[in-house]
């Protein structure tokens, strides 16, 4: 027999119109603005395998963005003058456009920043990838998800803390998260289990003494990110019969005000295979754009996507819970 629970019910959080109709409660109607940040995920293959991973991503992943692919998303930030290139995976590094990618967007003078799991830096080929970021200023953002090696080491695997905290001496060595080096380095909290993430000032200060005093580590922001209920974070909800209890608890946390803010609003994705999505859970959740715009990076017109409705399922709530969360963390003040 299903639980209910005392907000919705699990039966109707799982619907797909059940953001939507908190949304109404509220009256409002998303839809998104002009498109600001181009978000590219070049595939599932990565060196580490996280337990909290949305991606699902892996070693022995094989899906990996195209050459013409990649010139297809170079080709979409000139035409639509994109401001933002953001690019993640997997591990973005492992795919072999990564690195035309990076050099296009910054030849078309976009900002460009990169999801970086800090360990890649020490797979083959990829030793020089301090010096390459410093070169083209790429913003760095590399998800620690916390100051402790226990916690971190039970959430991404073994021996991934003492890696992580190398390759960010490494960063700091060519000048990253130095102030007035131009050069920046913000870092990613996501709780260890079900659980919202704190108050991201009080924990970026938390942060930077822990990191300073044992390491001599630093850093410009921390950016705290809820885990998001989909893949391989819901698999273990699932596991460990906890999904229906922290289904709750993101409903209950529903802040109407992070909505404005939400990343949705001033993004759109695009997969390893080209497709377009609203952000990069709707892309792991096959959640395709509106079908009033075009379905790929090579239909891809900025003035048809502003002003265009943003799709959504019940993994919304993770983004407007508390005080709401993007790939920017936290949104607005609990």
């Amino acid at each position: 027999m299903s639980i209910q629970l005392p907000v919705l019910g699990i039966e109707f959080a799982r619907s797909p119109v059940a953001f939507d109709v908190k949304l109404g409660e509220h009256g409002i109607d998303l839809r998104s603005g002009s498109v600001e940040t181009l978000q590219i995920n070049v595939g599932k293959l990565c060196n580490q395998a996280c337990r909290h991973c949305h991606v699902d991503a892996g070693p022995k992943r094989t899906e990996v963005m195209t050459p013409e692919t990649a010139e297809a998303c170079l080709e979409a930030v000139r035409r639509g003058a994109i401001r933002i290139v953001d690019i993640t995976g997997g591990a973005p590094e492992m795919c072999p456009s990564f690195r035309r990618l990076v050099e296009g967007a910054r030849a078309e003078g976009a900002r460009v920043m990169v999801r970086h799991n800090l360990t890649v830096m020490f797979e083959p080929g990829q030793e020089d990838l301090p010096e390459f970021f410093r070169d083209h200023g790429v913003e760095v953002i590399s998800s620690l998800p916390c100051y402790l090696e226990d916690n971190v080491d039970k959430q991404r695997g073994k021996g991934v803390y003492t890696k992580s905290i190398d390759a960010l001496k490494r960063l700091n060595a060519v000048g990253y998260g130095v102030e007035g080096s131009g050069l920046t380095l913000n870092l990613v909290y996501n709780p260890v289990g079900p659980h919202l993430p704190p108050d991201q000032s009080t924990l970026e200060a938390d942060y930077k003494r822990e990191l300073a005093d044992r390491f001599g580590i630093v850093f410009n922001s921390l950016f705290t990110i809820t885990n998001m209920p989909i893949k391989r974070f819901l698999d273990d909800l699932r596991r460990s019969g906890g999904e229906e209890k922290y289904m709750d608890k993101l409903i209950r946390a529903f802040n109407p005000a992070s909505v404005d803010a939400l990343m949705c609003r001033s993004l759109v994705s695009v997969d390893w295979t080209g497709r377009l999505f609203d952000c990069d859970f709707n892309q792991m959740l096959d959640l395709e754009v509106d079908s009033g715009v075009g379905p790929t990076i090579h239909d891809f017109d900025p003035a048809a996507f502003a002003h265009r409705r943003i799709v959504t399922g019940p993994h919304c709530f993770g983004c407007t819970a508390g005080a709401g969360s993007s790939c920017g963390g936290a949104v607005v003040s609990a």
